[in-house]
């Protein structure tokens, strides 16, 4: 990887995290609808704007090469389970007041994906990521002692996030491929449920005003974490005691120190680099 493409991943996961950061005020409008049923939205519209990315992007050549790969296809079954199952733990958990724990379990997911990396991808830790790591398992202890049980969603959500991203790192497909067949896995279940399970007023778009109909239909496109953090406690008044500041204050660390090691990493392979040319 060069570094332009280093500083276009840089500039990519911001604007992703930042679109997700933002998404709690979004689940928030339509808290009213149950998690599972904004869940069979997101998958559905989900599938179809990857219908339309994949089209635009004319990447059918692989979509048509994935399908015919069997292993393929039940991996990525699998890591539709994956993530099917972390946005629906994530909208619930916003919609039920738990934005703070959501917002740690996603702190925590770059410190869990270095360890995954150094367990199944023969990656090895650096001195700075080893303190990071320790760091944030300190955070996970305290908040375990301080309020006696263990941060279940934020750990869920931390660990069901980074396995699927080990998974499809080791499956080299390619991103729009990837989502576009994990939604179409999805797709059976979430179109049974939204017609034929699900039996709520909100149920047929038509029962629905156009502004909910429009929330739910964008629940395609809503696909991170400061912006959740500041949005839990000043918009919605989730309690942050010095407690739970003494927590986020370890994964805060522990993130800092991920950082700091990435650029001193990046300056030496920039050196190298240099010296090479």
């Amino acid at each position: 990887m060069n570094e332009q493409q280093s500083r276009q991943g840089v500039l990519f996961a911001l604007g992703a995290y930042f679109i997700w950061g933002i998404a709690p005020v979004y689940f928030k409008l339509i808290s009213a609808v149950p998690a599972t049923k904004i869940l069979t939205h997101r998958i559905i519209w989900s599938f179809l704007f990857m219908l339309v990315l994949v089209s635009i992007s004319r990447k059918w050549r692989q979509v048509q090469h994935v399908m015919g790969s069997p292993k393929t296809l039940l991996m990525l079954a699998l890591t539709a389970v994956l993530v099917g199952g972390n946005w629906l733990l994530y909208i619930w958990a916003v919609n039920h007041n738990h934005i703070l724990e959501a917002s740690l379990g996603y702190f925590i997911n770059p410190l869990v994906n270095v360890m995954l990396g150094m367990i199944f991808l023969g990656e090895r830790f650096r001195r700075l990521q080893w303190c990071a790591v320790l760091l944030a398992f300190s955070g996970v202890l305290i908040q375990l002692w301080q309020f006696g049980s263990v941060p279940v969603i934020a750990l869920a959500l931390a660990f069901s996030f980074a396995i699927y991203g080990l998974l499809r790192k080791k499956l080299g497909v390619d991103d729009q491929t990837g989502m576009l067949i994990e939604t179409l896995w999805l797709l059976p279940a979430a179109i049974i449920y939204l017609f034929f399970i699900a039996d709520t007023p909100s149920s047929h778009l038509g029962n629905n005003s156009a502004t909910l109909n429009l929330l739910l239909v964008s629940a395609g496109i809503v696909t991170t974490v400061p912006l959740m953090f500041i949005i839990a406690v000043t918009l919605y008044g989730e309690p942050l005691g010095s407690d739970k500041m003494v927590a986020f204050g370890f994964i805060w660390a522990a993130l800092a120190l991920f950082i700091i090691d990435a650029l001193i990493a990046q300056r030496k392979l920039r050196r190298v680099q240099r010296r090479v040319a």
